[in-house]
């Protein structure tokens, strides 16, 4: 059998009804912007692989970085027990996040980094003496899928089969200078009963690349703090550049007392999970009785492996030409949405920094169902570019090593497609 056949024989893919889907694409090598399949097709990542892959594939520093970790040590326990590659990630990560962050606890995904924060967030309290039980989260939000992350994540076609299963959540639509007085009312109402708010900070991802300003979400930030709740930034997705600058809480002048980390961490390698939080959030923990432990952990904890990718990663991202590649990738992205904002064809375009958003007009109100979406899919596959509409939003994000001449011809497609559909 073909490896197409063995792979339908054999697995369950993620997010994919498995009755109706297509056949999948067997990959069989990465090589910069570029996956290439068993027949030698290429084809431009310019989703980057779920938006992992920030540098490109098979980039040979982190191989390198990888392979002498491999040949060191591949792994050890992470309680009572720790080694070089965890430390100095995590005193690399405290250096260029922001400042009020002083712990690193590791894990293995955005999901798990996101469990962690809400748990840190409810035992807070219940380590206070304190019963609070509520989470506040915005409206179209995704914060992932395992339990707690999807309780804080928008209801949804996700989440109807578990729903009776997902704990009490409070939501909110983002904040506008319009709005905000509002907002502000209806969390002094419960803010007694709220643990924590959550939040994607200026990009809600899953949600179809929903963008919203600094300012307003900055007042909230300042708001929540002073009714004494916590507040956690999801920059699983944002982290490492996306957004413009290194992180989008770079944008804020508040900051968050929690912030999770994944996707970009490793440059798209391996899984890792991050949820970093400020020494009040930690002070919490420490006592004489052992019930106020964080009870938590995960079999490959702080993988050594990881954490080398990692650093390898953050020495590709500070690099001076990195920065210019991303300053290119959101200029280049500002003029092609200058040249096609208020066509016809588009409900809505936006940009957050390497982020590009294009909300598809096509016959009915946004939704991950939008029959246009398996339309612009196969469309882009048949040019040999990976892009992944949700549904009738189609977004570039692509790794910061795409070259001016490969964003030019992905922009060409899609004025073809802005033709054709």
């Amino acid at each position: 059998m073909n490896l197409v056949k063995r792979d339908l024989k054999a697995i369950w893919h993620p997010y994919t009804q498995m009755k109706t889907a297509s056949a999948p694409i067997p990959i069989v090598r990465g090589e910069g912007l570029y996956l290439i399949d068993e027949h030698g097709n290429r084809y431009m990542d310019v989703v980057a692989s779920w938006w992992v892959n920030i540098h490109g594939h098979s980039h040979s520093y982190i191989a390198q970085k990888v392979s002498e970790q491999l040949h060191t040590l591949e792994h050890v326990i992470f309680a009572g027990f720790t080694h070089p590659t965890a430390v100095e990630l995590a005193e690399r990560l405290l250096a260029i996040i922001p400042d009020n962050q002083q712990k690193i606890f590791y894990s293995d995904n955005g999901s798990t980094a996101v469990e962690v924060a809400l748990k840190m967030a409810f035992q807070y309290w219940h380590n206070s003496g304190i019963s609070k039980k509520k989470v506040l989260a915005f409206n179209n939000s995704y914060h992932g899928d395992t339990f707690g992350a999807m309780s804080v994540s928008a209801r949804s076609a996700f989440t109807n089969a578990f729903e009776s299963l997902l704990f009490d959540v409070e939501y909110i639509d983002l904040p506008t200078p319009e709005n905000l007085s509002n907002l502000k009312s209806h969390i002094s109402n419960l803010s007694d009963h709220i643990s924590s708010f959550i939040f994607e900070p200026l990009v809600q991802g899953a949600g179809g690349m929903i963008m919203y300003e600094a300012a307003p979400l900055d007042e909230l930030i300042r708001f929540c703090k002073e009714q004494n709740i916590l507040v956690i930034a999801d920059e699983v997705m944002t982290g490492f550049g996306r957004t413009g600058k290194l992180f989008a809480c770079n944008y804020l002048t508040e900051q968050p007392d929690m912030i999770c980390f994944s996707k970009g961490l490793t440059g798209g390698t391996m899984p890792l999970g991050i949820t970093s939080c400020s020494q009040a959030i930690y002070d919490r923990f420490l006592s004489d009785d052992k019930l106020k432990t964080l009870f938590h952990g995960h079999s490959f904890t702080a993988n050594p492996v990881a954490c080398a990718a990692s650093l390898a990663s953050l020495d590709l991202l500070l690099k001076e030409e990195t920065m210019k590649q991303i300053e290119m990738i959101c200029e280049k992205h500002s003029v092609f949405k200058n040249k096609i904002v208020g066509h016809a064809k588009l409900f809505d375009i936006r940009q957050q920094g390497t982020i590009l958003a294009m909300e598809w007009n096509y016959g009915e109100n946004t939704s991950y169902f939008n029959e246009v979406r398996d339309k612009l899919y196969n469309f882009f596959l048949e040019n040999k570019i990976i892009m992944r509409p949700m549904g009738n939003v189609l977004y570039l994000l692509p790794p910061y090593c795409i070259t001016t001449a490969e964003l030019d011809f992905v922009y060409g497609k899609i004025e073809e497609a802005l033709e054709k559909f």
